[in-house]
């Protein structure tokens, strides 16, 4: 036998059980080991580039700029498509931007090959064969009656609470607070998520959940008990990416927990509940996967970009999770699921694909955040942004080049000048302008942190507030 002659016989080679023929280049007919099937089509495989987006349902159409890859929601259009709404950069750090709303379309599953897997379920039946003739063997020999799980009486049913730190423990805490948000208005209809922090009816939930309905749009809270309420925007901050809306005339509203996000850890349990596609109080579960996660999604054409510090996360998040809690095994709200990861098929992005799934990678506002937006609202009917005064941008050796200082602003007052390199914020380490940016956004205003700069200087900056003017 010759390399490569694949049609001369081995002596040594295995022979057909029955006719004592060897087998043909390959292996036996039906062997698992034999044809390799191959793929459906030619040429090497596609890859296709990632968008992030906003986890709502169906959402409004705005515009058709180029796309971005940190997207927001997609718009149901009438024949049953959708699209997606994304950020692009900032004109300026702190500066209304605009943004498109390209759509990403995820990639076709593929299919296995059909003779590899004749081959192995042939392998399973043989197993199975043979198994199932010692059973019968044994039972053939034996004089007791047959078993049957069907005549076996049901078990106890279940009672008592559900163990404390458990999956099921968190959902039977949250569930009666979250609620399924369906919104309409001129430009689109759509759903989200949102849950309740307060028993006169404050709901909190994402801006790009219900933006569509904040001029004139409407929204109805459902929940979990089926009861139905109109709801109105009573703030929100696109920058943020944080809204707050009132439901009247509904009773015995159960308000979260809200927990705290500065101590999270990586690894740490976490439950998510919302209503994606619709399907109203889902829970699933997972992990805290990455912290201080600089992320860009939600907000409209005209609102500014959302530049969030997420906690990123790998329990399921998909289009209507947008606004629900992401809590600790103790049932405390500690995030806002706002985002997700999704690749963008080969085609590209554009009107007409279908929204994104999970694919383990989701992001949340941080808790801390979202209480000092939401008390805000509530208290003012207006947010309040953190900011410097300066225009930012990547700088080509790492961290956040500041482009033209805002007279008056706090980086004016601090000495920044145009041209310097932020390489630092405190201790956390600036590595683009998006993690100034978002590092920034989750401090408070009037609050001090130590600017360190790539020449080696330090400059202590005050940081200011202003109030943010959604569209």
């Amino acid at each position: 036998m010759t390399e490569n002659d694949p049609s001369a016989h081995d002596p040594a080679a295995p022979r057909h059980p029955e006719t004592g023929q060897q087998p043909a280049q390959g292996g036996w007919a039906g062997h698992p080991y034999g044809e390799q099937s191959q793929p459906e089509t030619g040429g090497a495989p596609q890859y296709s580039e990632p968008s992030y987006h906003a986890v709502t349902g169906a959402d409004p159409t705005y515009g058709g700029q180029p796309a971005n890859p940190w997207s927001a929601q997609g718009a149901q259009m009438p024949s049953g498509q959708t699209q997606q709404s994304v950020y692009p950069p900032p004109n300026s750090y702190g500066q209304p931007g605009t943004a498109g709303y390209p759509v990403a379309t995820p990639p076709a599953p593929k299919r296995s090959g059909g003779k590899l897997l004749a081959g192995v379920a042939l392998v399973a039946l043989l197993v199975g064969g043979i198994a199932g003739g010692t059973v019968g063997y044994f039972t053939a020999g034996s004089s007791g009656p047959a078993g049957n799980a069907l005549d076996a009486p049901k078990p106890a049913q279940q009672t008592g609470n559900a163990p404390a730190g458990s999956v099921e423990a968190v959902a039977q805490k949250l569930s009666p607070s979250v609620v399924e948000l369906q919104v309409s208005g001129q430009q689109g209809a759509g759903e989200g998520s949102g849950f309740v922090i307060s028993t006169d009816g404050y709901i909190l939930t994402n801006n790009h959940v219900v933006e569509v309905a904040a001029n004139g749009g409407q929204i109805q809270a459902v929940f979990q008990d089926g009861k139905k309420a109109a709801a109105k925007v009573v703030g929100r901050d696109p920058t943020t990416d944080i809204a707050v809306v009132k439901v009247s005339g509904v009773g015995n509203l159960t308000p979260v927990e809200l927990g705290r996000s500065d101590d999270l850890r990586v690894g740490q349990s976490v439950v998510a509940i919302g209503s994606p596609f619709e399907l109203a109080g889902t829970v699933t579960s997972g992990i805290v996967s990455s912290l201080h996660r600089p992320v860009r999604a939600g907000g409209s054409s005209g609102d500014q970009t959302t530049v969030m510090d997420a906690v990123q996360t790998d329990a399921a998040i998909n289009p209507g999770n947008s606004g629900g809690p992401l809590a600790n095994m103790a049932g405390q709200v500690i995030g806002i699921n706002s985002a997700i990861y999704s690749p963008q098929s080969a085609s590209g992005g554009g009107q007409g694909g279908s929204e994104g799934g999970n694919v383990g990678i989701g992001f949340a506002i941080p808790i801390d955040q979202a209480r000092r937006t939401a008390d805000t609202i509530i208290k003012t009917g207006q947010a309040v942004q953190t900011y410097i005064g300066a225009q930012v941008k990547d700088a080509p050796q790492g961290g956040a080049e500041l482009g033209a200082i805002t007279a008056g602003s706090p980086a004016e007052k601090a000495g920044l000048k145009a041209g310097d390199v932020v390489t630092k914020i405190d201790d956390r380490p600036i590595d683009s302008a998006d993690t100034l940016v978002a590092a920034v956004r989750t401090r408070a205003p009037d609050e001090k942190a130590t600017f360190t700069l790539a020449d080696g200087r330090t400059v202590e900056v005050t940081l200011g507030g202003q109030p943010v003017q959604p569209n």
